[in-house]
């Protein structure tokens, strides 16, 4: 189990700014959140690569900055634009591949968008994306997200027990609360399929901070649920910018984190 950070935490700080700060800080794994087709292109992923190999550190995952199209392109009652969708997506898993990513998230549908899409098409469509998706070497997961409909604990049921043990998620910590619920719930239904998990703290009146500050206690219980469940994936720390004054809060926070993991696995972290 790996401790690693998501470059969208510096946001809008450029993407290749944030792989030079976040190592020098000591973190060695990282979720690449990409802002911009151009940091799509070979010219740009090549810099990247060099940047990180120089680094000695290695990008866990993908995240799209389309995720808030996802509903239009990939999920709207149309269905010639879910197959150009397809084609579109290929630039995120074929910069997976680039990287040596081995995941990259889905957000899915938004229940703000009008969509008459029943739970199996959406599977349907997310079977293929997911077999695109592995053409390239990374397997695309599903995300829990509040104002989704992966945000409902009944939808991410439903999708386990459609796909068995052949689908992947990511659970987030922030996106259970503003649903209400504990992050628990999320992980326990995704069982051994949950292959990814976003971190982040609370207090009653911030709904994400850094997990090691007011809201250390539930994390080091969920960190322990997770590892008492068997979880072997990376535990990524996504916050936003305002969330932390100093960057030096960020090592910090992952000192914490892997002294937690350590201390209920009995091993150091990888």
């Amino acid at each position: 189990m790996k401790i690693g950070i998501s470059t969208g935490c510096l946001y809008p700080m450029l993407t290749e700014n944030s792989v030079e700060l976040l190592t020098d800080i000591g973190f060695d794994t990282l979720e690449i959140f990409f802002n911009s087709f151009s940091e799509l292109e070979p010219d740009y992923l090549d810099r990247l690569r060099y940047i990180l190999d120089k680094k000695g550190a290695s990008v866990a995952s993908v995240h799209p900055f389309t995720s808030s199209y996802e509903s239009f392109l990939l999920f709207s009652n149309y269905e010639r634009r879910f197959e150009d969708g397809i084609k579109f997506y290929e630039m995120f898993f074929r910069t997976a591949q680039k990287l040596s990513a081995d995941k990259v998230i889905l957000h899915g549908l938004s229940t703000d968008y009008r969509s008459s899409l029943e739970n199996e098409e959406y599977f349907r469509r997310f079977e293929r994306l997911r077999d695109t998706a592995r053409a390239y070497g990374t397997e695309l997961l599903q995300e829990n997200v509040a104002k989704f409909k992966s945000g409902d604990p009944l939808f991410i049921s439903d999708m386990k027990n459609y796909f068995g043990e052949d689908i992947g998620f990511v659970c987030d910590t922030k996106q259970a609360r503003r649903k209400g619920l504990s992050p628990v719930v999320f992980t326990d239904i995704m069982g051994t399929s949950l292959k990814h998990v976003h971190i982040s703290g609370y207090t009653d009146g911030n709904e994400c901070i850094l997990p090691d500050e007011s809201s250390a206690p539930a994390t080091e219980s969920f960190v322990r649920h997770l590892i008492q469940t068997g979880y072997q994936g990376d535990i990524i720390i996504e916050v936003y910018r305002f969330s932390f004054e100093n960057i030096s809060q960020l090592a910090k926070t992952k000192k914490y984190l892997e002294n937690i993991v350590k201390k209920y696995s009995g091993l150091e972290v990888i």
